[in-house]
């Protein structure tokens, strides 16, 4: 069964609209694993405008379930992963001043860099994941880079669900197969929801891993943060 994890940074970031702890992130955390959920992603961004740094540090002693952190791999950031050592950490290469992740790693060019991340990641036993357009010259170069795993962009195929759903997640099927077949696991993020998880899924039903956060924490504002979480669950079912 394919896993969901929760991206927890919509949550951080109402908290800090305000100041304080409230929602409180930690607990809302927990709450999210009871519920069901397999894991928890964070993104910490330079300017800490959501998920904190320090967030990381509390974050990490309290969940039982996978702890994911995404985010680019400067100085700070690998310092703080190869401290805390979660579960998995997914490269993306996000500059310090994107709003959202909108596009996936050009592997060859920055192959020496992401080999040498990936060497220093893997030596503290954390799974690798690199983020990825859905293109078979991006998934060989994730093999060749030596990451555990890609995490498809679906930014493109969220946008292009509801012209013609079948064309929209074509390259994704193709992606996904390349990746099978050179032994990676396969990850998909950005842009999923209750709407078009369900197709996607459905067409690449051996997914390991799909990471929601924006459209989860927006549909729990109707349907209730525990009845949300298992909703997503059973389109992943």
């Amino acid at each position: 069964m394919t896993h969901l994890s929760v991206n927890i940074n919509k949550i951080a970031l109402l908290r800090n609209a305000r100041g304080g702890e409230l929602p409180n992130l930690l607990q809302s955390a927990l709450d999210i694993e009871d519920f069901g959920a397999d894991g928890i992603t964070v993104h910490p961004r330079p300017d800490e405008r959501h998920i904190r740094y320090s967030d990381c540090y509390k974050l990490r002693p309290l969940l039982r379930s996978e702890f994911n952190i995404e985010g680019y791999p400067d100085e700070r950031w690998l310092k703080m992963v190869l401290e805390l050592q979660p579960d998995q950490a997914t490269l993306v290469p996000d500059a310090p001043d994107t709003l959202t992740s909108d596009h996936g790693w050009d592997i060859y060019q920055h192959m020496d860099f992401l080999r040498r991340v990936i060497r220093q990641l893997k030596e503290k036993g954390i799974r690798v994941s690199i983020f990825v357009d859905p293109e078979t010259n991006a998934i060989e170069g994730a093999a060749k880079a030596g990451a555990d795993r890609v995490e498809l962009y679906t930014g493109p195929y969220a946008h292009d669900f509801e012209k013609n759903a079948e064309e929209a997640v074509a390259s994704y099927v193709q992606a996904a197969a390349s990746a099978r077949k050179l032994g990676l696991g396969i990850n998909a993020g950005h842009d999923l929801n209750l709407h078009n998880l369900g197709f996607f899924h459905k067409k690449i039903p051996f997914l390991d891993e799909v990471s929601i956060g924006h459209a989860l924490i927006s549909d729990a504002l109707y349907y209730g943060l525990e009845n949300v979480v298992n909703m997503y669950k059973r389109l992943l079912q």
